[in-house]
Order: C-alpha cells, then sequence, then structure tokens
C-alpha cells in the first residue's frame, strides 16, 4: 500500500507541475494578444515584441518524480509588422509605424492547445482523487 500511496502523490505531484505550468503559458499568450496592436510610445520606436514561453524537467527529489516547470520567457525575434501610417503619433520619419510581430490566429490557437493541456491535467487530478476515494472505500469495507 506504501507503494500505491506514493504512486497517487506522484501523480498528482507531476499533474499539479503541468497546471502551473500551462497557466503561466496562458497568461503569456494573454499579454501577447492583449498587445497585438499596440505601438512605440515614442515615434520611430519598437512596439511590444511577442513573447514565447519555454518548459524545462524538473526532478522533485521528495517524490522521485520529473515535473515540468515553466522556463524562460524568450522574446521573439521575428520582425515587426509595418504599416503606412503617417499621421500616427508613433510613425517613423518616413510615415511608417511598427506594430508587435504578434498574430492573433497563432496566439489563439496556441491558448486552446495550453487549455486543453491544462484540462488534461485537471483530468488526471480528478481520476488521481476517485482512485484514492475508491481505494480508501475498499479499506473500509
Amino acid at each position: 500500500m506504501a507503494n500505491d500511496s506514493s504512486d497517487f502523490a506522484r501523480s498528482m505531484a507531476i499533474a499539479t507541475s503541468g497546471l502551473r505550468a500551462q497557466a503561466g503559458r496562458m497568461r503569456v499568450i494573454s499579454e501577447n494578444i492583449a498587445n497585438a496592436d499596440s505601438t512605440s510610445a515614442t515615434s520611430g520606436g519598437d512596439p511590444y515584441r511577442r513573447k514565447v514561453p519555454t518548459f524545462s524537467s524538473a526532478l522533485d527529489r521528495t517524490l522521485d518524480a520529473q515535473v515540468v516547470t515553466l522556463g524562460k520567457i524568450k522574446p521573439d525575434q521575428s520582425d515587426f509588422r509595418i504599416k503606412y501610417e503617417p499621421s500616427n503619433p508613433a510613425a517613423d520619419a518616413n510615415g511608417n509605424v511598427k506594430y508587435p510581430n504578434v498574430n492573433s490566429v497563432v496566439e489563439m490557437t496556441d491558448m486552446r492547445d495550453a487549455q486543453r493541456s491544462y484540462e488534461a491535467n485537471v483530468n488526471i487530478i480528478s481520476a488521481t482523487r476517485r482512485m484514492i476515494q475508491r481505494t480508501l472505500d475498499i479499506l473500509k469495507a
């Protein structure tokens, strides 16, 4: 039984780490979406740069299990979108305005993927809780 309880704890810890990582990913994606049409506060300056979340694996020594963590948030080095808008206060000397390198369709696709991964981890936690409850019910009988 001691091995089974550690397996339950390990499953919960791994799924919980996935929840945290995906929640962090959704925060980054939300920030990208919120800034998709922002411009620089200064004429000819750079606008918001899209951020890309990364993941890393870590060993939880107490459970002897690999868990996932949100890694570094890296800037996307792709080019900014440029529009000719000479009347815009953010326009450079040629009348061009730089817009963030954020594609809302890509961000929404990434958000949906993060939501699905989050839901999968919630399902793992729910299933593990049901198994723990069934085990306790069997032991009571």
